[in-house]
């Protein structure tokens, strides 16, 4: 019974530990997911699509890193990344650079 008993929480650990493993490598698979999405968004936006901007992505976090040459660019840039799911915020690092 006893043998029983620690096999049974053998299991339990075991499957404890895979659970969070995938939930660890769920989330940078999501963030990657994310940051290709805004990726794409923002080349597939005419206002901005011309620019070489980059999009990270941090627990659902997208900071937006490039050069751009208004703050209006800044504002839609920020908007279109905001429209893309599972994004949960979205910061710019973007330099003005007229």
């Amino acid at each position: 019974m006893a043998a029983s008993m620690a096999r049974a929480c053998s299991v339990l650990l075991v499957a404890l530990l895979l659970g969070g493993c995938g939930a660890a490598t769920s989330g940078t698979r999501d963030d990657a997911t994310i940051a290709t999405r805004v990726k794409i968004a923002l080349l597939n936006d005419p206002s901005v699509g011309a620019l070489r901007l980059d999009a990270r992505t941090d627990g659902g976090v997208v900071t937006l890193i490039g050069t751009v040459k208004s703050q209006t660019e800044v504002d839609t840039a920020v908007a279109v990344a905001r429209k893309v799911p599972g994004a949960r915020d979205v910061k710019s690092e973007l330099k003005i650079v007229p």
